[in-house]
């Protein structure tokens, strides 16, 4: 499996399977982002995920893939940190607004600096025509910002905050990708990455969470929660996984631009699923940011 995919590297094949990955990523962030957002608590929901996927991974990390290389542990603390600091700003943010506010902006904000640290350290530059489409992606991310800063009431003296949250995990998204894409393009075999990753990434968040679940007066009970967490961990494999080969055989920074088409599925999910009204102007708006995404994929 291994040599069949490192043999796609630079051909036109494997342009095209990074493209179907980066979109597949794209809605299964969604749906991921749903799951952490949804009906329990954002935080008991990401320890639960983590916890999962971090047991279903072990197995195939201690025995199944390769042994990461030497050079490979000072990668895996590095994002390991990069990692645990996204995960507590999303969980800000997604405490204080919500979820088809939050999402956009983080997702959004993301490609922009992807993009910056893309062309440092892999020497990817966009032509002009991408650059029109970071452009049309940014108008969309800022008009919906303002237009939720003038519409929303409910919690209004927490979504400015909510906002600064969702900047700051688009940074720590941005941070991730180019990170990750190092990593995964560092060692021999990508899917010895992908085993520890999850593994590793998965170690911290389950205490987060049980620590904050004993400290509940009124606690969710656990078997539920196991569950969105067993299911949150599948999706986890194929949006995660999905994005960080996409990243080996492509672009870095268009695979991640690519990605934020998971607005449009955010709006849809928090439509149809979460019941979080979303209005004409504001799918607008996130079409808009998914149109800025397809411009810069066509545009390369």
């Amino acid at each position: 499996m291994s040599d069949w995919f490192l043999g796609l590297e630079g051909t036109p094949l494997g342009e095209t399977l990074a493209t179907a990955l980066a979109l597949m990523a794209a809605f299964l962030h969604a749906l991921f982002g749903a799951l952490q957002k949804g009906r329990h608590d954002p935080w008991l929901s990401r320890g639960a995920i983590d916890g999962c996927y971090a047991l279903i991974a072990a197995p195939f990390a201690l025995f199944v893939v390769p042994w990461p290389e030497a050079h490979m542990w000072p990668i895996f603390a590095g994002m390991m940190v990069i990692h645990v600091a996204y995960k507590v700003l999303q969980g800000m943010a997604y405490m204080r607004g919500a979820y088809t506010v939050v999402y956009p902006v983080v997702r959004g904000t993301g490609p922009l600096f992807a993009v910056i640290g893309a062309g440092l350290v892999f020497g990817e530059h966009f032509t002009l025509v991408q650059w029109l489409g970071i452009a049309v992606l940014l108008t969309g991310i800022f008009g919906l910002a303002g237009y939720n800063l003038r519409t929303v009431t409910l919690d209004r003296d927490r979504m400015v905050p909510a906002l600064g949250f969702a900047v700051a995990t688009g940074l720590f998204v941005a941070l991730y990708t180019t990170f990750d894409a190092y990593g995964i393009r560092a060692t021999a075999d990508p899917f010895t990455f992908l085993a520890w990753f999850f593994f590793l990434d998965g170690l911290v968040f389950p205490w987060v969470a049980l620590r904050r679940w004993h400290g509940m007066a009124d606690r969710p009970p656990v078997v539920p929660l196991l569950q969105r967490g067993l299911l949150g961990a599948f999706v986890a494999f194929g949006s995660f996984g999905a994005i960080m080969l996409a990243t080996r055989l492509d672009d870095v920074g268009e695979a991640a631009v690519l990605r934020e088409t998971s607005t449009v599925f955010a709006a849809l999910i928090g439509w149809l699923v979460l019941r979080e009204p979303v209005g004409p102007r504001r799918a607008a708006l996130m079409a808009l940011i998914a149109a800025g995404a397809v411009i810069v994929e066509r545009g390369g």
